[in-house]
């Protein structure tokens, strides 16, 4: 399973917020609703993500076997 709870708080500590995501940095607000509900979305958003919040990718995603 997929889990983008390490993205929550890598937002948390950058402050930067969801509302900031849709209207500053155009992540649409069906992806957020799926990053909430750990459904898939695609690598080229996890991209974003990771320049968004100057990271890496293991600061918003994780693989946690089922």
């Amino acid at each position: 399973m997929i889990s983008y709870e390490r993205l929550w708080r890598t937002m948390e500590e950058k402050n930067i917020t969801k509302y900031a995501l849709i209207y500053h940095h155009g992540i649409r607000k069906s992806t957020i609703d799926r990053l909430k509900h750990n459904q898939n979305v695609n690598i080229f958003t996890i991209g974003k993500l990771c320049e968004i919040l100057d990271c890496k990718i293991e600061d918003v995603v994780e693989y946690i076997k089922d």
